[in-house]
């Protein structure tokens, strides 16, 4: 752990001891005459964000901390972050190593104001595979690949993991906020049917396709290929800073012209120079498959979304997989 880190965490004890003065906080009641506060719910990345946001409605207040465009795997909190974190009534983060920071900022915090929601915890996960290309036609599945004892953070992708994420911030939020309880199911129960149905067009995509491998720019879609029956080939591991020697790219082009890989698959947070390299040296093309880490500017304003982008992915692997 960073010392930036360390020294963030004495600015949050410090600002606990000290107070807020009469500033209203979402645990303390409102002005005498008004409306109670709303819920203050936190998240670390987008998908949690999007699950709030939908189960909660209006009647919350949801704050994501990583900024539009920034790649969660490089992501530290400011000062700032962790003091608005420490007025947190829910506090959602993915967890299984994604977010390096958590642990630290996680034993900081006041467990009688804040719910702590670990996303991943109990659930069934992959281990993380890396240098998938060197290990050719190996699946993306716990029992296979170069096992280094992490686990694949990236749940998301497969819409059934996301449904227990969600339902887990759902849960958090009927034991904070019970006078909202029934709508929180309501909308929980909603979103649990929207991404059944998105589920049930990733199945129906693959099983009209072709093929069954893709390659990608790093190991992110372990899930997504693990609940739908693919190999993803990837070109760096689990962390997309990584990237492969010349030796290995050369691998990778080389699989690229004997496994007729049609697209090579890059991300909108990391840069898409390796993925070019190899495309063009392959003679292949290039498309975006949106590892949905993070929105970015052009996303927010463009209004996309989960569901959005992850049909998008869908035409995309389409393609891929002809």
């Amino acid at each position: 752990m960073k010392k930036s880190l360390l020294a963030l965490l004495s600015i949050v004890t410090a600002v606990g001891i000290a107070g807020c003065g009469s500033k209203e906080t979402a645990s303390t009641p409102a002005a005498e005459g008004s409306a109670a506060a709303k819920p203050k719910v936190y998240t670390t990345i987008y998908p949690l964000e999007y699950a709030a946001e939908r189960i909660g409605g209006d009647h919350i207040e949801v704050t994501n901390l990583i900024p539009p465009g920034v790649e969660p795997h490089d992501y530290e909190p400011t000062a700032k972050d962790m003091v608005a974190l420490s007025g947190a009534d829910i506090f959602a983060f993915n967890g299984s190593g994604l977010e390096l920071w958590v642990d630290k900022a996680v034993e900081s915090m006041d467990k009688n104001k804040t719910t702590i929601v670990n996303a991943t915890e109990g659930m069934d996960l992959l281990h993380a595979v890396e240098e998938e290309h060197e290990h050719e036609g190996e699946a993306a599945t716990e029992e296979e690949g170069h096992d280094h004892g992490d686990k694949d953070p990236h749940v998301w992708l497969d819409p059934s993991k996301l449904k227990e994420q969600a339902a887990k911030v759902k849960d958090a939020l009927v034991k904070k906020d019970q006078a909202h309880a029934a709508d929180y199911e309501k909308n929980f129960q909603q979103l649990s049917a929207d991404l059944d149905q998105l589920d049930k067009e990733f199945k129906g995509m693959v099983a009209q396709s072709s093929k069954k491998e893709f390659m990608v720019s790093h190991s992110a879609f372990g899930y997504l290929a693990n609940r739908y029956g693919l190999e993803q080939v990837a070109i760096s591991g689990v962390n997309p800073a990584d990237e492969p020697s010349p030796s290995q790219l050369k691998e990778l082009v080389e699989h690229v012209k004997e496994h007729q890989i049609s697209y090579v698959l890059f991300e909108t947070l990391v840069s898409p120079k390796v993925a070019e390299v190899i495309a063009r040296e392959a003679g292949v093309q290039t498309a975006t498959l949106n590892p949905l880490e993070g929105l970015t500017e052009e996303d927010v304003k463009a209004g996309r979304d989960y569901m959005s982008i992850m049909r998008e992915n869908i035409e995309t692997l389409r393609a891929a997989l002809k």
